[in-house]
C-alpha cells in the first residue's frame, strides 16, 4: 500500500507569525515526529505552502482577510525550521484547496493529512481529495493539526467526519 502524508501549510506565518496562535506552535513537534516516523518508513511526505504575492490586500481573499501573511518569498511564507529535514517536495497554493495535489498523489492508496489550518486549508484540501478519490482512505490527524480558534478547529474535525474522513 502506497501511503502519503499532506503537511498543510506549516509555515512561519500560521505558527508564530502574523496569523500564528499557541495551538499551532504547540503541533510542530508533534507533527515533526509524524515526519520522522513516515520518512523511516518510507512514506512519502508533501508538503504544501500558501502562497501569496505583495498584493495581497487587494485580491478576493485579501479583502476579507486583511492580514499580509505566506507573501512569497518572505520569512512568514517558509516552512518552519524544525521541519526543513523533512521537505522533499512542496506544493504552493494560490487559495486554500490545492487543485494541483490530486495529480500529485493520484497514485496513493493512503493519504493522511496534518498541518494548518484545520477550519480553513486542511479541510478544504481533505473535501477537495475526497470528492476527487471517494474510494481511497483519506484521514486527518487531529493531534496534529491547529485551527484558528480551538472551536473552529473541533467544528472542522466534525465536518469532515461527516463526510467520511476519517479522523484520527
Amino acid at each position: 500500500m502506497r501511503k502519503v502524508l499532506l503537511v498543510i501549510d506549516m509555515q512561519n506565518d500560521f505558527i508564530d507569525g502574523t496569523l500564528g496562535t499557541k495551538e499551532a506552535v504547540a503541533i510542530v513537534p508533534k507533527v515533526a515526529a509524524k515526519a520522522e516516523k513516515a520518512k523511516k518508513e518510507g512514506t512519502t511526505i508533501l508538503f504544501t505552502k500558501d502562497t501569496h504575492e505583495e498584493n495581497y490586500l487587494q485580491t478576493s481573499e485579501g479583502k476579507k482577510l486583511p492580514v499580509e501573511h505566506c507573501i512569497k518569498p518572505q520569512k512568514g511564507w517558509e516552512i518552519c525550521g524544525q521541519l526543513l529535514p523533512y521537505v522533499t517536495e512542496v506544493v504552493e497554493k494560490k487559495t486554500f484547496g490545492s487543485i494541483d495535489l490530486p495529480e500529485k498523489i493520484k497514485d496513493f492508496d493512503s493519504i493522511e493529512l496534518v498541518g494548518l489550518c484545520t477550519d480553513i486549508c486542511v479541510i478544504s484540501n481533505a473535501l477537495l481529495l475526497k470528492a476527487h478519490f471517494p474510494e481511497k482512505e483519506i484521514s486527518v490527524d487531529a493531534s496534529c493539526c491547529a485551527g484558528v480558534t480551538p472551536v473552529s478547529h473541533q467544528n472542522a474535525l466534525d465536518a469532515m467526519k461527516m463526510c467520511q474522513i476519517t479522523i484520527l
